[in-house]
Parts: structure tokens; sequence; C-alpha cells
């Protein structure tokens, strides 16, 4: 469910170069409407919402909950989304949703209906919202909301929450707030937060200024933050318990730092940030685990954002993220002698670890955003025994995307709402719970389970939530209780609603 899989198989593959990739077996392929599933992307998140919720809220079985989040610290905390199916709001993912929310609109906003793009900047700011609170204290950030229990239970142990089957609408107990105070280090939350926060001020710098300004103004100073006070905030002993195993900095706060940097350079232009990530490539291992990409390892993504300065920018000595950025990119090309990613029979990218799918959209994401850069300046991609064409990247991706949408062994679509044959019991308890509107009496903490153990399909429909995905064969059981293929997050959804937008401009990839 949350933890990141840091393991690749190297799989040898023949020396073919092709722009539909050979050995694996034919689905069954339909017509896409990629414009609908890029509606319903966006759509999923106003199931996630937390707090007030607005008087045009589309998902109608949702409605308001966390209303006292922040109490404790006498500070309006009240917002924002919850990850997956439970009901915590865990700040580190939170802020790479974020991110590549905004990311999405940046490269990808120009294509999107304008209905749409406006939807995606409201799914945006739900969020930016949220952080803003998060770092309104000076050397302070709040990095996580879970419920809270008294008597023999530990007091905010979010395992607490994962034991309860209830709605958000339900939760009647005080939320225990966790904070991390200066000089204890949170480097990765805030290093993804101030990320998160200079994305989001390009993705409203045209549409809402001063908006935009706010956000940037707080991304310098979300950085600094995690900058002087370095280390990860999993370390913090008061925090451990609240975030491991579910969000615990696994792969370092380093990566987070020059993700950081590359973003506010990006959205500032300070050459201030060009140094930083010029000057810390080495000390904070920019070339270490190049081929990863999440919520807990930023650096694929964050070699593909630099690559960007380098290749429409000439800017040579960021020239060692380029090729990192080559080299991920010719490790998912099943051609390339250096291809070491791991597919199922059908076709899908597949990492074990659970949440699978994440993998599928952040790499689908990255693919185009980098076959983006290449056409811009008329390149390619040299992978020593192929050379590989942008167009090539933008077919794999689709590949991708199509078996999520439903070309697969299982004929599914892995998106719940998208096509007539989906996961009818994901692991969501507002889904899977009768909604308020529907049962308008309490259901305790306990009362859920007969809800989760049904075999009957969840009575409100998530629309546009990804679900974690199939096994390493391509079979998924629909199973509510195997949250490790059945439950949604954000940050599956969060790079999707790019990738969508291009194909939906784009159904033909050339």
């Amino acid at each position: 469910m949350k933890l990141s899989s840091l393991r690749l198989r190297y799989q040898p593959f023949l020396f073919i170069f092709l722009i539909i990739f050979p050995g694996f077996p034919l689905v069954h392929s339909s017509y896409h409407d990629y414009s609908d599933a890029l509606s319903k992307s966006i759509l999923f998140f106003e199931g996630q919402r937390s707090g007030y919720l607005p008087q045009d809220q589309r998902m109608a079985w949702r409605a308001n909950s966390g209303l006292s989040d922040g109490w404790m610290y006498n500070t309006d905390l009240t917002g924002g989304y919850y990850d997956a199916g439970d009901n915590v709001k865990f700040g580190f993912p939170m802020a790479f949703t974020t991110t590549m929310l905004s990311w999405s609109v940046i490269e990808f906003g120009d294509l999107m209906p304008p209905n749409e793009l406006r939807n995606a900047l409201v799914a945006i700011r739900w969020a930016t919202d949220y952080l803003l609170k998060t770092v309104s204290q000076p050397n302070r950030i709040f990095v996580q909301m879970a419920n809270r229990k008294q008597g023999r239970e530990l007091v905010g142990d979010p395992n607490i929450d994962h034991s309860c089957w209830e709605r958000p609408e339900d939760m009647d107990t005080a939320r225990t707030v966790y904070a991390v105070d200066a000089p204890n280090p949170a480097s990765d939350v805030a290093g993804e937060t101030a990320s998160a926060l200079a994305a989001s001020s390009m993705a409203f710098r045209s549409v809402d200024p001063g908006y935009a300004e706010t956000l940037l103004r707080k991304a310098v100073q979300t950085f600094q933050f995690a900058d002087n006070f370095r280390g990860a905030y999993s370390d913090n002993t008061n925090i451990r318990d609240g975030v491991c195993p579910f969000y615990c900095d696994f792969s370092g706060y380093q990566d987070e730092l020059l993700w950081g940097a590359a973003w506010l350079r990006r959205a500032s232009q300070d050459d201030t940030y060009l140094s930083y990530i010029e000057n810390n490539s080495k000390t904070l291992g920019a070339d270490d685990n190049i081929n990863e990409f999440g919520w807990d390892n930023k650096h694929a993504g964050l070699n593909v954002l630099v690559s960007k300065e380098v290749l429409e920018g000439n800017m040579y000595s960021l020239e060692s993220y380029k090729a990192s950025a080559d080299s991920f990119m010719c490790t998912l090309i099943p051609e390339a002698s250096s291809s070491h990613i791991e597919y199922t029979p059908g076709g899908l990218i597949y990492k074990p670890g659970g949440s699978n799918l994440q993998h599928a959209t952040t790499i689908s994401f990255l693919l185009l955003v980098y076959a983006n850069y290449l056409a811009r300046t008329s390149q390619t991609l040299n992978c020593g025994n192929v050379m590989v064409s942008p167009a090539s990247l933008r077919v794999q991706a689709k590949r991708q995307v199509d078996y999520i949408l439903g070309d697969n062994p299982m004929g599914l679509s892995y998106m719940v709402g998208y096509s007539n044959n989906f996961p009818q019991r994901i692991h969501h308890r507002g889904s899977s719970l009768p909604s308020v509107k529907d049962h308008p009496q309490f259901i305790a903490c306990k009362e859920g389970s007969i809800y989760f153990n049904s075999s009957n399909p969840n009575p409100n429909v998530l629309v546009g939530a990804i679900v974690g995905g199939p096994s390493e064969d391509d079979t998924y059981g629909d199973d509510r209780a195997d949250f490790r293929k059945s439950e949604p997050t954000t940050y599956i959804n969060a790079p999707f609603v790019g990738v969508l937008a291009y194909f939906a401009a784009n159904p033909n990839p050339s």
C-alpha cells in the first residue's frame, strides 16, 4: 500500500528496434476515450477531500469531515486530502501529489479543455491551501493528521485509524497533530512541500498571480527550513511511530533537497538554486537510485526536470543530470541493451511491493515529458545499440495507459468508473460504507467491519480512482481486503492527469 519498491530485475531483450515493442502477448485492444478518462481522473480528488466541502462538490456522496483538525495546536489545519482509502492526512505523499498535479498542468495544461484545466487547478488549490497552513508558523511544519484514541491504545497512532473501518464523516475523536519544530529535521517533507508550492506557483501564475506569488514566497521559506535543519522527519522519535511503516523516509532526505531546489530554480529562475543543484549533486547523491520515482524517491523525476535546462537552455553544467535521465529512459526500452525494467506478461511495468500502478503512472508521465523536451530540440535518445525517438517514448507511455484503461489480459479498467468493467470492491472506507446521505446514523469504528467483509460491490463509486493494480501475472481478484492491489491513492492519479491530457489531445502519438 505505502512502501516504495526499490528492487529492479535485469531482463534481456532481443536487439530489435521497433516502435511497437515485441515479446508481449496480444490483448484485446479497443478505442479509449482519453478525454473521459481525464475528466474522471481529476474528479477522483473530490472523493478524497477533507474539511468543509463546497457547494459545487460533484462527488455528492461525500460530506464535511476532519473539521477539528489542528485543534490541539489551536491552529486551523482543515482541508487537504486523505492519501488513500483511509482517513489520515499524510503530508509527505500529499505534497508529492500536489507537485505532480502541478507538473501535469505546467507541461500539459495547454492541451486540457478549459473546464478540465479549471478542475485541475481547483484540485491543486485544495491541496495548496492546506499545505500553506502546514508551514504557516516559523520553524515549524505540520506533517500529519491522524485519529486519536485514549486508554490502552497509543495516542495518535495511525494504526488506530487503519484498524477502524469508518467513514471520514464519522470520525468522532480529537485528531492528533504531528509537527516538527526546528532544530529537529524534516528535510524530506519540507523539501517536497517546497517543491509542491513552487510548482503550483507556476500552475497559477497566469490565472491568479497574487496567489502564485504567495506560493513561491512560502516555497522559498519552506526550502530554507528543509536545508537548514537536515535529516529525515521519520528520524524524530515523536514522529516515527506515527509515520512508519506507512510513509517513512526509506530513500533518504537528500533527493528532496535537490528536488526542491530544482523546482525553485524552475519557478523563480534564481541562479542561487542553479548553483545549489550544480554544487550539491555529488554530496546529496544525485547519481544514486536514478531509476526510481515516486513519493519517496525523486531521482528519476529530478533528472528529467533538470534536463530541460540542458536540452532547451544549453546549461551544460547540469549535463550529469541529463546523462542520468538518458540512462533511466534507456532502462525502459525493451530493445535497449541496458533495459532492466520488469514487465508483466501483458506488458505492464511491474515493480514488487504493492500499489504497482504508482510506478506505471509516474514512469508514463516522465516518458511523455522527456519526449517533449527531446522533440522541442530535435534530439533523439542514444541507448547504445538503438537510437530512440520521442515518438518511441510516447508509444511506450501509451501502452501503459491503455493497459490501465482496459487493454490487458483481464479486460479490466483499473480506473473506477471508466468503461463497463472496473473494480467494484476497492479498499476505501468512504466508498465501501453507505454514505451519510443514505445512512445518516452514526457508524462507529468497529461497526464498519460488516461492510469491509461484505462481498457486495461498494455502494459509492469513487469515479476516477486508479487502484493499486494487478499481480505480476496480470491477475486481479477485486478483493477489498487486498489493499496492495485494490486501494487507490492520490499519487497514483496525480501524474496520470498529465498523461491523459496529452493523449486526449494526441490519441495517436508521433
